[in-house]
């Protein structure tokens, strides 16, 4: 194995389980640079140099490659490390964020974080055991832990939980809208299936006794040449009803609607190259009607092709059915944007003969068929009696508008978008879009008031330890200094153990850094350094007394400033 694939295999051990982006890989690397950088030029301001600074650096740096692929010792390593190392505080908090998402499970966290802090703090009391007292040091220890890495990961499995429980809810809000989609799916298709029985069962049988009857009418010798036309007009029309019934039904049980019929020039049948036939059969039956057709034919997209023969039937009907006998013109005309097609019918001469049978739905079922190719159809009374029929249809195809509007939708989780856009595609219903509207603004809202109620709770800790550690370093203050009359009041010579009952126990951060300074100090003494109530000619000065024992006797003391 070469070089080259080594290192390929070494970063993708690097990077499992996740697959990292060239974006991801630069990101990382320039954060372990800066990661560094920063631990470097740390140690460089706290008096490191030489080598140090670079293995402070390559430390960092390395580390924060590995917090992904080995969260647990990194942040053990870490917490050795910190303490050791002044440059490692931003270190620290990355590697907490990183440890709170990755480490799976509450007890292994809790766990791996607690042997972190115990590492932690006894690497300090280990450091800086003969600077300050234990206490003093624990506390500090403490809240320095809890700022930098105990806080960081709370806040990032906080984060990370949070949006698993989204995506989760994601995932569990697209699977019921598909469940649904196959259930109305189902039952759709099972009415469907019922209508298309219904209709077979019921129009087909009247159709076909209808064409029957006229067809044996046809052959009888005792008709008319005109009542003969007129019977065949009959036959032809009930052929022709079977048929497209027939169609009907077929889209009802199958769900798909088969090739649409073509005429001789292999143009739709049931689109504008129908309309001369549908006038055709209205002379034949004895109706007065022109077709007019203006502008340069274009074609039509072919629903838009189907809506426009749609209309003129429609309206032909109409005006058999209530104006019969009356002139009818149909013009067709190809505008540079739209195609119109408009049907006027004179008034009736003379009132219909018998009942006249309509459902009430033709024209709306109209305007219906036009909206959704994106056109529109105009029915009313036209100038000077009679009634007028307009249809205004787009050359091209026009989509319709969505079921779920983006700005209702569930966190973008629309039919389409959660399945694909192969999935099935529903509507949804007013309230359940309130009601998706409402819960996306409890859950954010909910969501907030817990992140909030974290930090609240984690700023309100750090604060009580903040206050807890300024009140027990006040009050440790006192066991560091003396005045200026109690050291006076103190005679070299006298025993140890009544000197030290009546001197503080010195066992303070106050004195920390105070002791090596100042005069040599008697060979085989153990000394004692106070500091001074009273405050130094100079700023930079500290005023301090010294008390040395040797052979449980106070040989000697001495009153100096030293340098902070």
């Amino acid at each position: 194995m070469d070089a080259s694939s080594r290192i390929r295999a070494g970063w993708a051990w690097l990077a499992a389980p996740e697959l990292w982006s060239r974006r991801r890989t630069a990101g990382e690397v320039v954060l372990a640079l800066v990661l560094g950088l920063m631990a470097a030029g740390t140690e460089e301001l706290t008096g490191g140099e030489g080598s140090r600074l670079f293995v402070v650096g390559a430390s960092a740096a390395l580390l924060s490659l590995l917090r992904r692929r080995m969260p647990t010792p990194v942040l053990a390593v870490s917490g050795v490390l910190a303490p050791l190392m002044s440059g490692f505080a931003p270190l620290l908090m990355v590697v907490g964020w990183s440890a709170g998402r990755r480490i799976v499970g509450a007890g292994r966290a809790l766990a791996a974080f607690t042997v972190a802090y115990f590492l932690f703090v006894g690497t300090m009391l280990l450091d800086n055991w003969t600077q300050q007292g234990p206490m003093t040091l624990v506390l500090l220890a403490t809240l320095y832990f809890l700022a930098t890495t105990v806080v960081p990961g709370l806040a990032s499995r906080y984060w990370t939980q949070r949006r698993t429980l989204l995506h989760a809810l994601q995932q569990r809000n697209a699977q019921l809208l598909w469940e649904r989609a196959m259930v109305a799916g189902q039952a759709r298709l099972r009415e469907r299936q019922r209508i298309a029985q219904d209709m077979h069962d019921s129009l087909g049988h009247q159709l076909a006794l209808i064409s029957v009857h006229t067809g044996a009418l046809e052959v009888d010798p005792e008709l008319t040449g005109r009542q003969r036309e007129a019977v065949g007009v009959l036959r032809e029309a009930s052929v022709a009803a079977m048929h497209e019934l027939r169609e009907v039904v077929g889209i009802l049980r199958d769900g798909v609607e088969g090739p649409a019929p073509v005429d001789e020039s292999g143009r739709a049948a049931r689109g504008t190259a129908g309309i001369e036939g549908l006038v055709e059969s209205a002379r034949s039956a004895g109706n007065a009607v022109e077709l007019r057709c203006a502008g340069e034919v274009r074609p039509l997209a072919a629903a838009a092709d189907h809506a426009a023969y749609r209309i003129v039937q429609e309206a032909l009907t109409n005006a058999f059915k209530h104006a019969p006998g009356a002139p009818i013109a149909v013009e067709l005309r190809y505008e540079p944007d739209s195609f119109v097609v408009e049907i006027v019918s004179g008034a009736a001469a003379a009132a219909a003969p018998g009942e006249v049978v309509s459902g009430g739905q033709g024209l709306t079922g109209l305007r219906e068929r036009a909206r959704l190719v994106g056109g529109i159809v105009h029915a009313g009374p036209a100038d000077g009696g009679g009634f007028r029929v307009a249809g205004v249809l787009p050359y091209g195809v026009v989509e319709a508008a969505p079921f779920v509007a983006a700005e209702d939708d569930f966190r973008q989780q629309s039919p389409r978008a959660a399945l694909g856009n192969g999935g099935p595609v529903m509507d949804w219903t007013v309230s359940e879009r309130e009601l998706a509207m409402g819960g996306k603004r409890r859950s954010r809202g909910g969501g907030l008031a817990l992140g909030c109620g974290i930090a609240l709770a984690a700023l309100l800790v750090l604060g009580v330890a903040a206050v807890f550690g300024m009140f027990f370093l006040v009050g440790s203050v006192s066991e560091g200094m003396i005045d200026p009359a109690q050291y006076e009041s103190v005679r070299v010579g006298a025993d140890e153990d009544e000197v030290r009952d009546r001197l503080p126990s010195g066992d303070t951060i106050a004195t920390a850094g105070l002791s090596g300074k100042g005069p040599q100090e008697p060979a085989g003494s153990a000394c004692l350094v106070l500091m001074s109530s009273e405050v130094g000619d100079d700023v930079d000065t500290e005023p301090v007394f010294r008390f040395c024992f040797k052979g449980g006797k106070l040989i000697e003391k001495k009153s100096y400033e030293v340098s902070r």
